[in-house]
């Protein structure tokens, strides 16, 4: 909490773009809050500004942003003044002055605003406004610094409810479902309703500010055995089975809601909590396996062309590319020998490709540090447009043994080793392979 003038607003610019009136009230209301010390009055005031600053149009939040980033930052003479204090005498007083003087103003009135009614929903969306656009604002990075940072706080698993969707849930969050779905589209109320049947579970954690709006949801199919093709877990029209006689869970999608909330994990806690809960509710259950999509495969597959080409069965790979550009590559003779090329790449992306230490894809990442292991690649696991554009179709499934997610999240955090079967490390070996180039040998440079 600021005291004093242990964190001044800086305001000492020269050369301010020109702002609106409506700007100008806003980051007044803004540093009134600041100032207030009354709770009630807190709390009206918080209402005000938040106001003020939903009232802005887009050229004025662009206005507002600018003043946050620039005006709500500590002031250096003062951080300064305080890190010499702490440099000279490091006791705890000269310390909590310097975090005094160093937390930007911006924390205190973000926290301030979550105060007002509804305020929690509008600095989520606060935060996307200024993510959308922050490659042409660089300098709202701190503001994004500063909500990321609080966010993670109020949206911390302690305040988070997971709860089960079915379909006597309020008709709000049945449309929220299908407006947010990410991997696997919901077309329309059938569909949805076939996703919460018997056979089927969907569970999602809530934040108690936000009681009508899933901040993540995952998708459950209780089956017989780990599926490796999603289009008979999306049919419509597939017979409903008793939950009783399912001795596996398949976790075919996951979807995070809230966009205002990137970067901000809650996946690892809801895929745990959600096999434990199944655990509990049908005994039977002792597989716990995902259906997972491969979405940055075909990118990099087109960004290693050349290298690709140029290796070992460079020939073979050449001609491989030039079928995929074709939107009906997967038709007609030879798709086994596409098959036999294909898999064995997409075993590479999976376990090898990486930027710098980290494995690229973005999916593989997920439950690989989550603590799953990579069991097994699907051929044609994804036959719908969506699924053959990311990864030509191509599924993995990963699975969540329960005794051995911690020891392999450390495994892969700590070491980045990636754990998988051995027939997906031996198809990825021979991949790798073919990246050498065929005229590499002895004596050869």
């Amino acid at each position: 909490m600021p005291r004093g003038n242990s964190r001044l607003i800086n305001s000492a610019h020269s050369a301010r773009p020109p702002r609106s009136r409506a700007v100008r009230e806003a980051i007044g209301r803004c540093r009134a809050l600041i100032r207030e010390r009354g709770e009630v009055s807190g709390a009206a005031a918080a209402r005000e500004a938040l106001a003020a600053y939903v009232a802005l149009d887009s050229t004025e939040r662009a206005q507002f942003f600018d003043a946050l980033a620039r005006d709500f930052s500590p002031n250096p003479q003062a951080v300064v003044d305080a890190a010499q204090a702490y440099k000279g005498d490091p006791t705890p007083a000269t310390l909590l002055r310097l975090e005094e003087v160093v937390e930007p103003a911006r924390q205190e009135l973000f926290r301030r605003l979550n105060m007002a009614p509804g305020g929690t929903a509008a600095l989520v969306a606060m935060r996307l406004a200024v993510l959308v656009e922050l490659d042409d604002h660089p300098q709202w990075r701190l503001i994004d610094n500063d909500l990321r940072h609080l966010l993670r706080s109020w949206f911390n698993r302690g305040f988070l409810a997971l709860k089960r969707i079915d379909w006597h849930t309020s008709a709000m969050v049945l449309e929220k479902l299908i407006e947010y779905e990410a991997v696997h589209e919901i077309k329309g109320w059938d569909d949805l309703r076939r996703r919460l049947q018997a056979d089927r579970r969907c569970f999602a954690f809530f934040h108690p500010q936000l009681p009508d709006e899933p901040i993540i949801f995952i998708e459950v199919a209780l089956m017989r055995a780990v599926s490796a093709r999603v289009q008979p877990l999306l049919d419509v029209a597939s017979p409903v089975t008793p939950a009783a006689d399912a001795s596996c869970a398949v976790f075919y999608s996951i979807t995070n809601c809230q966009d205002g909330l990137r970067g901000i994990s809650f996946g690892n806690f809801l895929i745990k909590q959600v096999a434990v809960e199944l655990r509990d509710e049908l005994p039977r259950i002792r597989r716990f396996a995902t259906l997972s999509p491969i979405p940055g495969f075909r990118g990099w597959l087109r960004g290693n062309r050349e290298k690709l080409g140029a290796g070992a069965r460079g020939a073979e790979l050449r001609a491989l590319f030039e079928r995929l550009e074709a939107p009906d590559w997967f038709e007609g003779e030879g798709l086994d020998k596409c098959e036999a090329l294909l898999m064995p790449l997409a075993a590479y992306y999976l376990t090898q490709a990486r930027r710098g230490r980290e494995l690229v894809d973005a999916v593989a990442r997920f439950h690989l540090g989550n603590g799953a292991a990579m069991e097994r690649l699907n051929w044609l696991g994804d036959t719908s447009v969506h699924g053959m554009a990311r990864s030509f179709g191509i599924m993995v499934n990963y699975v969540y043994r329960l005794a051995e997610v911690e020891r392999n999240h450390e495994l892969f955090v700590k070491e980045q080793r990636v754990i998988a079967a051995a027939p997906v490390m031996r198809l990825a070996e021979e991949a790798a392979g073919w990246l050498v180039p065929k005229d590499d040998g002895p004596g050869k440079s």
